[in-house]
């Protein structure tokens, strides 16, 4: 008698969704002990038209085939539980403040420690001590939208009572969308680590974020910036560095003679973001190699003596005033500055995206708003009415 081969079946399969909007969703399909439960991913498939949209495709399919992966490793070790036990009563403000710690232990991200410290004062007034992630709930992430869209800016600062002359200033909209963003990746992580087993957060959209007016300089500007002296040269050079590189002002602060390498025809530079601590690989220019000076130590900075303050500030706009320019020199100006240029003379925008360290492809496309040749070419159709 032949005996009968029983087929067993694969316990987590990563299916589809197609939504409204034309997306698609990932999701797991789980199979146990004849039980089955779907896992929503939050990962998306775009309609890709360009090859950008279809490498961006091929990313979040590996994610989501990681994932799957994951979880049939932690069914083999009996890990993976549907009645596994969350942790709903774990105090949220506690929580919170563990992960504001842990921001705070890396020095090159000061800057998103402080805005992790910053919305951990308006949670401190929204919500108590008590509050644990039970009550985490979609009302109480719209009441915290709300919160930040009538709450007065540094209120947790005051230390009496508001006067009635006092003018009411609220939070600007990017520190609406920074707070919230905040909150989001708090409570998407304590649904990763299994505290919670329903994401609160699905369904609700966060603030968008202004529009911020970005000025930049024509190549033109930059060549009189160039031919201008500068009362500090120190000065003059990191800020046409940065024109020429995209760097922020902290990364060339901090840059070493150590992080500047050389690849065959081209100088390199190796470094970490200050503000994201991203490792980058950027490779420069001959003409911004010009601006780093003569090689010193390896541990020695490049653009010894360069600090930045209210003097820097200054300084920048009396040079820009001697070279007839306009605008308010600063150099985050020197980066956008760097980004229009590229993009003006036809370098794609996920090169520059790369070149700039950005993560987020959305960041770029800022900069291709700025410059639009697909407009200017639209315009340049009308014949002349004289």
């Amino acid at each position: 008698m032949t005996k009968k081969t029983t087929i067993q079946k694969e316990p987590v399969k990563l299916r589809e969704k197609k939504l409204a909007n034309g997306n698609v969703s990932l999701y797991l399909d789980i199979y146990r002990n004849g039980k089955r439960q779907k896992e929503y991913l939050k990962l998306y498939l775009i309609d890709a038209t360009t090859p950008l949209e279809r490498e961006q495709n091929r990313q979040t399919l590996a994610t989501a085939q990681a994932i799957k992966s994951k979880r049939l490793i932690e069914m083999q070790n009996g890990e993976y539980s549907f009645t596994r036990q969350f942790k709903e009563d774990t105090p949220f403000l506690e929580y919170y403040r563990k992960m504001v710690e842990e921001r705070h232990k890396n020095p090159e991200s000061e800057g998103n420690w402080g805005n992790w410290r910053s919305c951990l004062r308006y949670l401190e007034i929204y919500c108590d001590e008590k509050t644990t992630f039970k009550d985490i709930t979609p009302e109480f992430i719209n009441g915290f939208k709300d919160f930040l869209n009538n709450v007065e800016k540094d209120t947790h600062k005051r230390t009496g009572p508001r006067r009635e002359r006092d003018v009411f200033q609220g939070l600007s909209q990017n520190s609406k969308v920074s707070y919230f963003n905040k909150l989001r990746a708090c409570i998407n992580q304590a649904y990763d680590e299994r505290i919670i087993p329903v994401n609160p957060l699905r369904g609700i959209e966060g603030f968008k974020a202004a529009e911020v007016k970005r000025d930049y300089l024509t190549l033109e500007e930059v060549k009189q910036l160039a031919a201008t002296p500068c009362r500090y040269p120190i000065l003059k050079r990191a800020f046409l560095f940065s024109c020429l590189t995209g760097l922020r002002k902290s990364d060339i602060q901090k840059l070493t003679w150590s992080e500047v390498q050389k690849f065959g025809d081209y100088t390199r530079i190796v470094f970490k973001q200050k503000k994201t601590g991203g490792q980058e690989y950027l490779d420069i220019s001959s003409q911004a190699e010009k601006y780093l000076g003569e090689r010193g130590n390896p541990e020695d900075p490049v653009f010894t003596g360069f600090t930045y303050g209210a003097w820097t500030s200054l300084e920048l706009q009396r040079w820009s005033m001697a070279a007839n320019i306009n605008k308010n020199l600063t150099f985050h100006c020197g980066r956008h500055t760097f980004a229009v240029l590229m993009l003006d003379l036809g370098a794609d925008i996920y090169t520059v995206s790369k070149l700039l360290g950005h993560k987020e492809l959305a960041t770029t496309q800022i900069y291709a708003k700025v410059l639009d040749k697909n407009k200017q070419n639209a315009v340049s159709l009308i014949p002349d009415i004289d």
